[in-house]
């Protein structure tokens, strides 16, 4: 059986407020046209299909429009909510348009109901996880705490007992929302962190013979069987150097991976990053290459220039971000805000800021507990929120 794995479309997102509607449309055309073009038996759609809770009206339509094209194209497909998505939003009709060949897995409820597809070598048993919020979904689903990797072993429990109770043979593919070990974050995936913990273990997926991961947005192969597709656009200056793909997935009659295939998607516009001084980045010749690309430039003067978007435009007419980085002495000090922050979570950072006002003295366990608590109980209310509209 042969499987398209793509997610994180985030449709109706915008690049540094550069709108992607056309770029987003034109993915989902190479998206459909290569469905037809590569005898793909199903397509699998690993969350975030939006960008937020209630996408705007135009996002709305091409989604509508993309659900149509691939239920003409007569190829099934699983589709899950992400992070970024309201599951009972995107899950709204979810039966009737099951009936064309569209399948929506956003309720945590139906985990262990898998959507059976077949070919020549048997069935294969496709289980949609949606984003899993732990303090939401611990209950529902019997995890023994609120952490992303219990709530994950609690919904793969329910695979796994659905599995055992099927035909000796059944193939299984799993499509989850979730920060696995091992994968390499970009700056423009949220915060899913709880409990000073993000990521989960590979292994809570072992026994299945494909997992097809969302949320990271750059494409990886965590283990053969374990992968992300990553983002089909780059939706920030961190994914500069991500090459941006679909996996063509073939699952033989054992469950092997017989054959692992990346697919480009189209790129609207290179990106890229350059640094230095404004006068330099002016005259630099081995610059000429990104001229027409979308540009976050890093001015590195030590004392800022004049008009410096006005000149970096003349040159470089798509330059959307710019950041000041002033040279100095000590190196240590070089570091933007923004360049420190980087990489950390919301509790390291509160952490650090409690340290930073205190003179070096950081918080002691039962701050650092209460300060735990209180990024969970915002984590929780715009989940609830976002459940509730």
């Amino acid at each position: 059986m042969r499987l398209l794995h793509t997610s994180d479309w985030h449709l109706g997102r915008s690049f540094h407020r550069v709108g992607l509607l056309d770029a987003q449309s034109a993915f989902l055309d190479h998206l459909v046209a290569t469905v037809r073009t590569r005898d793909v038996d199903a397509v699998l759609v690993a969350g975030d299909v939006y960008d937020r809770a209630v996408p705007p009206l135009p996002a709305v339509e091409l989604f509508d429009t993309a659900l149509h094209r691939l239920a003409e194209a007569g190829v099934p497909t699983v589709m899950i909510s992400g992070n970024h998505d309201s599951g009972r939003r995107l899950g709204v009709g979810a039966g009737l348009i099951g009936r064309a060949g569209i399948h929506l897995r956003t309720d945590p409820a139906g985990i262990g109901t898998p959507v059976v597809l077949a070919d020549a070598h048997g069935d294969v048993a496709l289980y949609g996880l949606p984003y899993l919020e732990p303090a939401l979904v611990r209950d529902e689903l019997g995890a023994s705490k609120a952490g992303h990797e219990a709530v994950l072993t609690a919904a793969m429990r329910r695979v796994r007992a659905d599995l055992a109770e099927r035909p000796p043979g059944t193939r299984s593919v799993v499509l989850a929302h979730a920060f696995v070990a091992g994968g390499e974050p970009s700056d423009s995936e949220r915060d899913i962190t709880v409990g000073g913990v993000a990521a989960v273990p590979a292994g809570v997926f072992d026994g299945v013979d494909y997992v097809a991961l969302g949320h990271l947005h750059g494409s990886q192969t965590l283990t053969p069987r374990v992968r992300y597709s990553g983002s089909p656009l780059a939706y920030s200056f961190s994914e500069t150097g991500h090459r941006k793909t679909m996996w063509l997935i073939d699952l033989g009659a054992d469950g092997e991976i017989t054959a692992a295939e990346r697919i480009d998607c189209p790129v609207p516009r290179a990106l890229a990053r350059i640094r230095g001084r404004l006068d330099d980045l002016l005259d630099d010749p081995a610059l000429t290459r990104h001229e027409d690309a979308w540009i976050e430039a890093t001015l590195t003067d030590p004392v800022r220039p004049a008009d410096p978007m006005a000149r970096l435009s003349e040159r470089f007419p798509h330059t959307l971000s710019l950041v000041f980085e002033p040279e100095r002495a000590d190196d240590a000090t070089a570091d933007s805000y923004a360049r420190r922050l980087r990489g950390r979570s919301d509790q390291q950072i509160a952490e650090d800021f409690v340290a930073h006002v205190r003179g070096g003295a950081g918080p002691d366990e039962p701050e650092r507990a209460a300060l735990n608590r209180a990024f969970e109980d915002v984590r929780v209310d715009l989940a609830q929120r976002e459940v509730t509209g």
